[in-house]
């Protein structure tokens, strides 16, 4: 298992992770596999999306923030229930087909850890699965 950490410098934040995980990749020197990456926290998930516009982040951000707003109504002490709740709407993981040593993400996408309670530091994991038989 591998560990990547992060620092969050915005309360809702996210960040493309593609290159770090496709760095991973090449130094495990696997041909044909899967990559998981994992994010251990609750408040925080990845997910995969478009990385050419930024402006598609900023949307999704918005929109997450207008589905899920900060409110006193939440019974939760810690007054993060909303980051609780867009973390489990994006998930904490994805899965990752790797191909001739390179992550299989269609022409537009990348992997984005995604921030929703932050600033933080935080942690991603990922693992790799190689073919058997595979390099």
């Amino acid at each position: 298992m591998h560990e990547l950490t992060l620092q969050t410098t915005q309360r809702t934040q996210f960040i493309d992770i593609t290159r770090e995980i496709q760095s991973i990749v090449t130094k495990q020197g696997v041909s044909t596999g899967l990559c998981c990456v994992f994010v251990p926290h609750t408040t925080a998930g990845v997910t995969i999306n478009e990385r050419c516009d930024p402006d598609v982040v900023e949307d999704m951000v918005q929109r997450l923030n207008e589905l899920v707003p900060q409110s006193p109504e939440f019974r939760h002490s810690e007054g993060n229930s909303d980051a609780h709740i867009k973390a489990s709407l994006v998930g904490a993981s994805a899965t990752i087909i790797i191909s001739q040593g390179q992550l299989r993400l269609g022409t537009w996408q990348g992997i984005f850890f995604c921030e929703f309670d932050g600033p933080r530091r935080r942690r991603v994991w990922a693992q790799i699965l190689k073919e058997e038989g595979a390099q």
